[in-house]
């Protein structure tokens, strides 16, 4: 899961989770104690009433007793206080089963009131001691206001008793679920703290392990698979993409001084070739030949297209060259051959000149053709066909060199478009046995960045073509290094 979706939803959670709990708690007390404070304020009431009426009836005595001023001012403020009470306790509900009790103990509280008022008008009358007969029924009133506030005491403690008795058990169990809760909440919040943790611990962990590896040289190093919602799943998959653009790019370097090697390999060879004393000698012998044969015009050709071949052979390697100079140049070397073998071997061209102008490495076709050479048609006494084809196709420029020579079982042509095995060994006198047609047909590959660019059509016996396909837009930039870039 997304780590950043995770913290949003599981925080808040938990805080929703323990303000509920809290709210909860906090309004269970809050009931317990408004229901307390109803009880507490009719028992005070009760009370309060109880005693006033008491100072109530002294007051009033001693008013009768002073008749003074201070007194009945007294008396007065008293009295004020006692109608205050009896109307707060008036507007308020009574306790479940003393309705009756409680409206008898307000009348009980209306008739003392009146008691006092006869009491008073009675001091203002005639007959001096008429009071004293009101005095006592306002006293025996106060009496069972007392007595029957005491009562409605008692029951208001004996109803709430099993109530408070419920609320004392509910307290326990909402602490016994406090404390469950707590330790809940907290197993929960160890829990969430560690796979969050793990989930940002172990993907560094597994990323910094690849990253130690790769920096050891380990390049097949996979990169440690993390699911995509995750952060460091994008992470691991740029990681990856890194991991893969690296291999990449070392292998076009290791593709480019590859190339390099087969350049130096070639030129090396050219080299042997210049000054192998086998190729001069029969050449010479030509030239020597033809000399004493037939006139200085034929050999004033054959020591041009001669000069021709060294010449181009001893040019830079590393520059690319148009197929139109490949052409000309196995002209060369084939005229060059043809007055070695004379009427034993036959050159035949067939060449689109649409195809002439596509770029291709130097030295592409001399070595096929001296491979045919020296491995397919040398050994004919008569008969012999060299034929170059040029033609173009949808996309692509086809070169076939095609010879009715000897031909190669499928050992041997399985041998030489396998560019990464081990080359072949070598034949007697210094020739190669295919090791400058490998080399040729690696250069195109590199050249070009493509494989699959050169194929060989063999059978023992029916000869040989061999088939290189050129890209009709020529090299493709992108995949050659800066040493194939004229």
């Amino acid at each position: 899961m997304n780590i950043r979706r995770m913290l949003f939803i599981v925080i808040p959670a938990l805080f929703i989770f323990n303000n509920a709990v809290s709210y909860y708690i906090f309004h269970s007390g809050r009931t317990v104690q408004l229901s307390y404070n109803v009880m507490l304020d009719r028992v005070l009431l009760y009370k309060q009433i109880t005693q006033q009426t008491e100072d109530n009836l002294r007051a009033m005595n001693a008013y009768v007793a002073e008749r003074s001023a201070s007194s009945l001012q007294a008396y007065l403020g008293l009295k004020e206080e006692l109608n205050r009470l009896s109307a707060d306790l008036s507007a308020r509900s009574a306790m479940p089963g003393t309705g009756l009790a409680h409206s008898g103990y307000l009348r009980m509280m209306e008739t003392f009131a009146r008691q006092e008022d006869s009491v008073m008008k009675a001091l203002e009358s005639p007959d001096s001691l008429a009071y004293i007969a009101l005095y006592e029924e306002a006293e025996r009133t106060a009496a069972f206001i007392q007595d029957e506030g005491h009562r409605l005491t008692d029951s208001e403690l004996s109803y709430y008793r099993p109530f408070y008795r419920q609320i004392l058990l509910q307290t326990e169990a909402m602490n016994r679920w406090g404390i469950a809760i707590f330790i809940l909440n907290t197993w929960f919040s160890v829990v969430f703290a560690y796979a969050i943790s793990l989930g940002i611990t172990r993907p560094i962990r597994q990323l910094t392990k690849a990253a130690q590896l790769i920096s050891g040289g380990n390049l097949q190093t996979e990169a440690p698979a993390i699911s995509a919602e995750n952060e460091f799943g994008v992470l691991s998959a740029a990681f990856g993409r890194m991991q893969d653009n690296l291999r990449e790019l070392i292998q076009k370097e290791k593709m480019s001084l590859e190339k390099d090697k087969l350049v130096k390999e070639l030129e090396l060879e050219v080299l042997q070739n210049q000054i192998n004393p086998h190729f001069l000698f029969n050449s010479l012998n030509v030239l020597s030949k033809l000399a004493l044969i037939e006139g200085a015009e034929r050999t004033s050709d054959l020591t041009v297209s001669m000069s021709n071949l060294l010449r181009y052979n001893l040019r830079n390697l590393d520059r690319p060259v148009t197929l139109r100079d490949e052409v000309e140049h196995a002209k060369e070397y084939f005229a060059i051959q043809q007055a070695r073998f004379r009427d034993r071997i036959q050159f035949v061209t067939e060449i689109d000149e649409r195809g002439l102008d596509v770029s291709m490495p130097t030295l592409t076709l001399q070595p096929i053709l001296e491979n045919v050479f020296v491995h397919g048609i040398e050994g004919m006494e008569k008969g012999a066909e060299l034929k170059l084809t040029v033609f173009c196709e949808a996309g692509e420029v086809r070169v076939a060199i095609s010879d009715n020579g000897i031909g190669m079982d499928e050992q041997v042509r399985a041998a030489l478009l396998d560019y990464e095995a081990e080359p072949p060994g070598r034949r007697e006198h210094g020739q190669s046995t295919g090791l400058g047609t490998r080399n040729v047909f690696k250069r195109l590959e590199l050249f070009y960045g493509r494989k699959n660019l050169v194929d060989i059509v063999s059978r023992p016996g029916a000869g040989t073509t061999v088939l290189i396909k050129l890209p009709a837009a020529g090299k493709e930039e992108p995949h050659v290094p800066s040493i194939d870039r004229g």
